[in-house]
């Protein structure tokens, strides 16, 4: 049995938070569908992620000037 330890801070935050990975994907080349996407190889998913953190990171960034 998996378990999903995935659990938002803000849960009214999840949707923004998909359509963040999805904008993150498409950047990237990845194509995400909304359902399952268990067929990406590591190093899609890695880009996505990376992108992610990427752009939070210069949000956060910007947010300090």
């Amino acid at each position: 049995m998996a378990y999903n330890s995935n659990k938002l801070v803000v849960p009214e935050a999840r949707e923004a938070l998909n359509q963040f990975k999805m904008e993150s994907a498409k950047e990237v080349g990845v194509n995400l569908k909304n359902g399952y996407n268990g067929d990406l190889t590591s190093r899609e998913a890695g880009s996505i992620g990376g992108n992610m953190v990427k752009k939070m990171v210069e949000a956060y960034e910007q947010g300090l000037k």
